[in-house]
């Protein structure tokens, strides 16, 4: 059967988890391909560059950055498309055909790519990619299955109580991060017989190995608590909420260093609320990195920070433990089933910086313990998030998907 995975980019520094499913599904036989608007260069992923094979997995959608260039490349979206997969091409047109010319030839522009895969299934990475879009399965003839990621749930389509009302009608099946997601879903109006799965990210803990532990120093003038965050600068991560933390251990006399990776437009007021704070000399925005230099940081760090306001279940945090670090968040929605509280970290109420603080200090404190959570840490990554288990789950998901075809199918 062939898989097609919709996203908007390919392979973003901050997906990484689609890149290792997109890989891993691969190696497992499926025929899984990439369809998406644009793509980044795959020089950051070292485990895609050594699979020049899989390029061709890879498409982008025809250019509709502006309507002049859309119209002149319509036609020879539609002549090759039809070239490369005619019945496929001709089902569309005859299904689309109701809804009026003009709708149907835009649509059909948009969806050319995936047309020319013929595909079997067409998986929405991101639920709001699929709202408008489940009419791909009566015109394709395939089934149709999402993930839901959090804010697919939490933010988009809030004013319109039917903004998923054809996904939940049309999707042959629903994945989710975790319980809290699958809540969110059904109270979202998702049926609570809808067919779904699920499946928590995954690490792979031989590439997220720790270094040896060298430095005993405690905590004190000369040695730092040193803080990471790896993330989006976007609102919803609630750095505002970890910078205050900062400012609250500073003023108790804990020196700190806190080191936060990631780009986005929320850099702006961030380090404004830095300089408020007067934390220039504690606090460094390094802008987004590669895997490689990120796995650096994680091992300099003493404590990982993620101090959310809403989060889907954080991969990021589910590397770090994976790193040994403990880990200090808050309770934003599947964080709680990421982080065991009290055994691989502290799990602290959210827009709390108090809270965290109070944590972060602790940790600060006891270098024992802050080793026992970063064992506990890594011992839980290889024990409940294993990449294997993941790829098993997700062959499991696709399968029914497809309501029970699969088997050796899996290649055309």
């Amino acid at each position: 059967m062939r898989l097609v995975l919709v996203v908007p980019r390919f392979p973003r520094l901050s997906e990484t988890f689609i890149v290792s499913k997109f890989i891993g599904l691969a190696e497992a036989g499926w025929d899984v391909h990439v369809v998406c608007t644009d793509t980044d260069p795959w020089t950051p992923f070292p485990q895609l560059a050594n699979r020049p094979a899989l390029r061709r997995r890879v498409h982008r959608q025809w250019p509709h950055d502006s309507a002049a260039r859309a119209a002149l490349l319509w036609l020879p979206a539609l002549l090759l498309t039809l070239l490369r997969a005619p019945r496929a091409t001709l089902r569309y047109w005859r299904q689309a055909w109701g809804g009026g010319l003009r709708r149907a030839a835009r649509q059909f522009y948009l969806d050319a790519a995936l047309v020319a895969l013929s595909p079997d299934i067409v998986h929405f990475e991101f639920g709001a990619l699929a709202a408008g879009r489940t009419y791909l399965k009566r015109r394709l003839g395939c089934r149709l299955s999402v993930s839901l990621r959090g804010y697919d749930l939490n933010y988009v389509g809030l004013d319109d109580p039917d903004h998923y009302a054809a996904l939940w009608r049309d999707a042959d099946a629903i994945h989710t991060l975790g319980h809290d997601l699958w809540q969110r879903a059904l109270r979202r109006g998702c049926p609570a017989d809808k067919p779904h799965a699920l499946i928590p990210p995954a690490v792979d803990a031989d590439r997220f190995r720790p270094a040896p532990a060298t430095d005993d120093a405690a905590i004190g003038r000369d040695r730092p608590l040193r803080l990471l965050s790896v993330g989006r600068l976007e609102w919803k991560k609630g750095y505002e909420y970890g910078l205050e933390a900062v400012a609250l251990l500073k003023a108790e006399g804990v020196p700190v260093r806190y080191r936060i990776v990631g780009g986005g437009a929320y850099l702006e007021p961030l380090a404004f609320a830095r300089h408020r704070l007067g934390l220039e000399a504690e606090v460094e925005f390094l802008g987004p990195r590669p895997p490689a230099d990120v796995l650096d940081e994680l091992r300099r760090a003493d404590v990982f920070l993620h101090p959310a306001v809403s989060e889907g279940f954080g991969n990021a945090v589910l590397e770090a433990q994976a790193m040994a670090l403990p880990v200090v968040c808050s309770d934003a929605d599947g964080l709680a089933e990421n982080v065991a509280d009290g055994l691989t970290g502290f799990v602290a109420p959210r827009r709390d910086p108090a809270a965290l603080a109070e944590a972060l200090a602790r940790l600060a404190a006891d270098a024992a313990l802050r080793r026992q959570m970063g064992a506990a840490g890594r011992e839980r990554a290889q024990a409940c998030f294993r990449p294997a288990a993941q790829i098993a789950a997700f062959d499991r998901f696709y399968r029914e998907s497809a309501g029970g075809n699969g088997g050796d199918d899996h290649a055309r």
